[in-house]
């Protein structure tokens, strides 16, 4: 996640000096996006049930897509 102070952000004032916009490289744009779309959906899933890494594992080598 992209914290605020590695943001190489640029301002918008308005005639009274205050911030009124933002102007960031794209890059960082993009990222900050993709963690509001994994918040989104962590938030959406919050109330499913969980499953172990063990059993998450265990599928995976009982479907063929790991290796025993």
């Amino acid at each position: 996640m992209v914290s605020v102070r590695e943001l190489q952000a640029q301002y918008v004032t308005n005639e009274a000096g205050k911030k009124i916009a933002v102007i960031l490289p794209i890059e960082e744009f993009e990222d900050l996006l993709e963690d509001l779309e994994d918040m989104a959906v962590l938030l959406e899933r919050r109330d499913e049930p969980t499953i172990s890494f063990e059993d998450v594992v265990a599928r995976l080598k009982k479907n063929g897509l790991l290796p025993d």
